[in-house]
């Protein structure tokens, strides 16, 4: 919630607003050039993982990165 409310001033600032769609966790294994998608927000619920999956991996393509709506 405190990345969104500074994400959302920064925009008012500039004339824009967002919408937060949703939330969720990463984790990340960089080592091992991993990233797992899941859980959700308490106070946004859970986030479409499956939309943040596949833009990740346009970012991240030498990456294995998976999801699931399990965990918090």
């Amino acid at each position: 919630a405190d990345l969104f409310e500074r994400t959302a001033e920064e925009l008012a600032r500039h004339g824009l607003s967002c919408e937060c769609l949703g939330g969720g966790r990463l984790a990340h294994r960089p080592q091992e050039r991993k990233i797992h998608v899941y859980g959700y927000s308490v106070g946004f619920g859970r986030a479409d993982h499956a939309v943040t999956t596949e833009k990740l991996k346009a970012e991240y393509p030498d990456y294995e990165i998976t999801w699931a709506d399990e965990g918090y």
